[in-house]
Parts: structure tokens; sequence; C-alpha cells
């Protein structure tokens, strides 16, 4: 994998608005990773996407990372800081294509979801109706006393034991960060999403970027790929220049 240049991140950034979340991550990562292909990238578990999009952003805009988040007990509003090594889970091996269970007699086969799960389900507009699609894209087998089958004959508690077994192979897939209130004490969970934080990073400095780019063409005549062929302190000192 390699960083991405200027160009390229605006390139991304420029086809994302007719892009659901799952496209944006596939697009950085096939962006970073050209001898790799897209076959292999769509196929990645969502833990190890995920794991690549925390490298790339480290090596993107540094190790930091800043959020804000509110306490649902006391609407007290919370800055979090935290680095990339804080949310990087180490999987308890290298994930395999092919899991099981065994319980309550039944022999339950299944992999692990990937973004091309993710896209097709991301019309179902509630929970459970997504999370049985899932299912069915994941579970490769079932069977009790050599009897094939249905997802739906699973009870309910098997379901949540297969969830917890694809957690368990792929933790990089659902982070949660541990949160408590300094106001109220209220102490929580709250999910951290890479995908949706890296891209709203991303927008925020292409349109900066592209600020800089008008003023400094404006001041200069320069083109738009001289100007973001310039080093951030490169140009941010020709912007000194321009604004003084």
């Amino acid at each position: 994998m390699r960083a991405l240049s200027a160009s390229a991140l605006l390139s991304i950034w420029e086809r994302g608005p007719a892009q659901s979340p799952v496209q944006w991550a596939l697009a950085l990562l096939d962006a970073a990773n050209p001898d790799m292909p897209m076959e292999e990238i769509d196929r990645l578990s969502i833990g190890q996407r995920n794991g690549l999009l925390l490298r790339l952003r480290e090596w993107t805009f540094g190790p930091h990372l800043t959020s804000v988040t509110t306490c649902a007990n006391c609407r007290e509003r919370l800055e979090l800081h935290f680095n990339v090594s804080d949310i990087r889970a180490a999987p308890e091996g290298e994930p395999s294509a092919d899991l099981s269970l065994s319980a309550d007699g039944f022999n339950m086969r299944f992999r692990l979801p990937d973004s091309v799960d993710l896209m097709a389900i991301s019309g179902h507009s509630d929970v459970a109706t997504a999370r049985q699609a899932l299912l069915t894209c994941c579970v490769l087998s079932i069977s009790r006393d050599g009897e094939a089958k249905a997802i739906d004959e699973l009870p309910e508690h098997l379901v949540a034991m297969i969830a917890e077994r694809m957690e368990q192979a792929d933790p990089q897939a659902h982070i949660q960060l541990s949160l408590a209130c300094p106001a109220c004490s209220h102490e929580w969970y709250g999910t951290f999403d890479i995908v949706t934080y890296f891209w709203n990073e991303i927008n925020t400095w292409a349109q900066g970027v592209l600020r800089d780019v008008h003023t400094l063409a404006s001041a200069y005549g320069w083109r738009e790929s001289d100007i973001l062929a310039l080093s951030p302190w490169r140009r941010q000192f020709y912007l000194d220049m321009v604004t003084r």
C-alpha cells in the first residue's frame, strides 16, 4: 500500500457525493493499492478493510484523532483525543474464509462479511431485515442431525453466537470506544467508524486545499497541478506572502 498524493485524494473526493460510504472505502483502497485486484479489495473482511483504512489515514493526516460526542444522559459535549494505535485491534489470526460453530445439535458454517455484502444489504431500511440479509450472504450451510436447515430455522441465541464468533475473528470490524462523562459520570460505549471519520476529514481538507489553489492561482497564475505538487509547508509559505 502507498500514501495518496493530494491530486489522487481530490480525484477520489470529487466522486464522493454520488457514492455510498462503502464505495468511499473501496475507492481509497483501490487508489492506495494499485497492485491489488479490485476483486480482492472487495472481498477483504470488514476488519481487514478497516485496518488498511486506519493505516492510510495515519499516513495521510497523522496518528492523532479528535472527535466530538454528546453524553446521552446530561447532553454534555465531550471532545475525544486518541491515537490510531489505541483503536488498532489485532485479530486472533489470519481471518479464515470458513468459520464454524456447533451448538444444540446445529452445525453452522459461515464466513466473515465483506464490502460486497454491505452493498448488497444497503437497501434495507430496518436493522432486523438487514441482519437477516447479511446472514443470508454469509452463512454457508446449516444442518441438524445431518439434515439441512434454513437460516430462519436458527434459534435467536445461535444467531447471536454467529455474530459473536464473527466479531472475535475480525475485531477491527467493530471498534467501540469506552466513554465516561466528566460532568455526570455516565459511562457508555460509542462506535468508531473509520470510513465516515476519514471521509469527513478528507472533505474538510479538500475544501481547504481548493481554496488555497484558488488563492495561489489568482495571485500567480499557476496551474492546479503545480500548486498541488507543492509540499504543504511550501504552499503555506506562498499563501502567507499573498495574504500579508
